[in-house]
């Protein structure tokens, strides 16, 4: 008898081990080609646009001082996010003022393409937080929209939580994660 139950014991403690491996968060990838070429996903390859001198003139760059202004514009467009309060999709005044500063680097630069990312803090359903992130990157894509840009190339996407920028459990690290992000495609 204490023969079977050690078994079913050894069976139960297996059963939740194997439930609680299937059930841990699964990193998403970048898709395949998503942001610059041949670099990290969402940083600039050292040399521009793939150190092709035909790229650097298709977006109407063509000395060495405007590739460097361009490489370090486009470096600091990239690193820095617009962050939202809990459960809000609503654009705050630090907020505008950072897309302000990437209306002005898309003005410089209008042949480049955006995609704006869309991010939440791990509360809620995986559902609510692509939602919501696409209810965030589609504010901050009107707000450059309202500009007044001709011809901006911006496109959206929700990642919900599944791309945190911080992984804590505390209110520093969902402060970091409900925001949107940028990446330049060109």
């Amino acid at each position: 008898m204490k023969r079977k139950e050690a078994v079913v014991l050894a069976l139960m403690i297996l059963a939740a081990v194997a439930a609680m491996t299937a059930c841990t968060k699964k990193n998403v990838p970048p898709p395949p080609g998503y942001g610059a070429p041949g670099g990290e996903y969402g940083q600039m390859p050292p040399a521009g646009p793939g150190g092709d001198e035909a790229r650097w003139r298709e977006l109407g760059i063509t000395s060495e001082a405007e590739k460097r202004e361009f490489l370090d514009r486009a470096r600091a467009f990239e690193n820095q996010d617009v962050y939202f309060d809990y459960d809000s999709y609503v654009l705050t005044e630090p907020a505008k003022k950072v897309l302000d500063e990437k209306i002005a680097f898309l003005k410089r630069f209008p042949k480049v393409a955006v995609t704006v990312e869309g991010h939440c803090d791990e509360r809620g359903t995986t559902e609510y937080n692509i939602a919501l992130g696409e209810r965030r990157a589609h504010a901050a894509q009107q707000y450059i929209l309202a500009s007044g840009l001709p011809n901006v190339k911006i496109t959206t996407v929700s990642y919900g939580k599944e791309r945190p920028a911080a992984t804590g459990h505390d209110e520093a690290s969902w402060a970091k994660n409900r925001r949107d992000h940028f990446v330049l495609n060109y």
